[in-house]
C-alpha cells in the first residue's frame, strides 16, 4: 500500500553531510547494494501545498505504484526543486521533480551524481496581483510585499535569480503556493511570484474567489533569455487558463524527473516505461502531464539520462 511522508527543508550542509551512494539506498529502501531492479520503497520528491509538483508527483507516485512490481512507491512532500535535489543528493529520496534552471545552478556532490529520466513539461513564470492593482511591471513592484515562494523551492529560486538580474526590489517574503494564495487574498502581501505547470491549483482556485492579473513579463523574459539562454524560453500563459484571466507574456522552464545515478538500469527502465507510456492517464488528472511524450523526453539538456532510461528510448524510438 502506497502512504506518504512529510518532509522538512534540508540545508545544503545537511545534504552534504548526509549518507551518500549506495550505503544511502540501503538506508532508505532496507535493501542491499544489488544490481537487482527491485527496492522495497521508492520514494518520489514532490512539491508543496497548492503546486503542481505536489500533485502531478503524487499522481506519478500512484502510477509508478501500480506498475512498478514488488515495490511501494512513496511520494513525500517538499518544498519544490532545490529542496528535492538536496534530497536526492543524500539518499532520502531516490526520484524527484526539479526545474531545469534549479539544476543548473545546483552544485550536487561527486558520490551522490544525478541523472534524469526525461524531461516532462515546462512552468510557467507567474506574477500575480489584484485586479485592482496598480502593478503593470516587474519594476513597479519597488517596495511591495512580494511572495518568492517557499524556502528552496524552485519559485524561489527563480524569482531571486530575476531580481539578481533586474535589479529590483521590495520586502521580500517566502511563503508556498497555498499560503501566498491566501496572503494575496487577504491582502497581506501585494504580488506572488508562482513558477508552475499550467494551471497551479492554488491560482486557480483564488481565480474564482475574486479578480486576478497576470503581469506582463515579456521584457523580463528576453533579459534572462539573454543571460541564461539554456534554462528560460520566452513564452505566453495561455488566457484559458485561469477564469476571468487573459493571456499573458512570460518566460517557461522545463521540468525534469530526475533519479540517483546509483539506482538499478533496469528499475530505471521499468519507471522510464511507466511515465511515458502511462503519459494519457497522468493527463486525465493533471492537464500540463498530456506534454509529456517520447520526442520531448529526451531532451534533458546538459542532465544526461540515467543508462536505464537511455535503454528505453533507444527501445521505443518514434517512428
Amino acid at each position: 500500500m502506497r502512504r506518504e511522508r512529510v518532509t522538512g527543508t534540508l540545508s545544503r550542509r545537511q545534504a552534504i553531510l548526509g549518507l551518500t551512494g549506495a550505503a544511502s539506498l540501503v538506508a532508505v529502501s532496507g535493501c542491499t547494494p544489488d544490481p537487482a531492479p527491485e527496492l522495497r520503497e521508492l520514494v518520489v520528491a514532490t512539491g508543496p501545498p497548492g503546486a503542481v509538483y505536489r500533485e502531478i508527483g503524487g499522481q506519478l507516485a500512484l502510477l509508478l505504484d501500480e506498475r512498478v512490481p514488488h515495490t511501494e512507491v512513496i511520494p513525500i512532500e517538499t518544498r519544490a526543486s532545490h529542496d528535492n535535489l538536496y534530497l536526492l543528493e543524500d539518499g532520502t529520496a531516490h526520484l524527484g521533480l526539479a526545474n531545469l534552471d534549479s539544476v543548473l545552478a545546483t552544485e550536487i556532490e561527486a558520490e551522490a551524481l544525478i541523472s534524469a529520466v526525461g524531461r516532462l513539461y515546462d512552468s510557467f513564470v507567474h506574477l500575480v496581483v489584484p485586479y485592482d492593482s496598480p502593478v503593470d511591471s516587474l519594476a513597479d513592484l519597488e517596495g511591495l510585499r512580494v511572495s518568492l515562494g517557499a524556502v528552496n523551492s524552485g519559485t524561489e529560486f527563480t524569482a531571486e535569480q530575476i531580481l539578481d538580474v533586474t535589479g529590483v526590489r521590495f520586502e521580500e517574503i517566502r511563503l508556498d503556493q497555498a499560503d501566498s494564495a491566501e496572503a494575496l487574498d487577504a491582502g497581506r502581501i501585494d504580488a506572488m511570484f508562482s513558477l508552475t505547470g499550467l494551471p497551479t491549483p492554488a491560482i486557480a482556485d483564488l481565480a474564482e474567489e475574486r479578480p486576478l492579473r497576470l503581469v506582463d513579463l515579456s521584457d523580463t523574459a528576453d533579459t534572462m533569455v539573454k543571460v541564461y539562454p539554456e534554462a528560460y524560453f520566452p513564452a505566453t500563459i495561455p488566457a484559458t487558463t485561469y477564469s476571468g484571466i487573459p493571456a499573458c507574456p512570460t518566460m517557461s522552464i522545463p521540468n525534469l524527473l530526475l533519479c540517483r545515478q546509483d539506482l538499478p538500469e533496469e528499475l530505471v527502465r521499468q519507471v522510464t516505461a511507466a511515465v511515458y507510456t502511462g503519459a494519457a492517464h497522468l493527463a486525465e488528472q493533471r492537464p500540463e502531464a498530456a506534454q509529456i511524450n517520447v520526442r520531448t523526453g529526451i531532451s534533458t539538456g546538459i542532465v544526461p539520462l540515467h543508462p536505464g532510461a537511455e535503454q528505453w528510448y533507444r527501445e521505443n524510438k518514434p517512428a
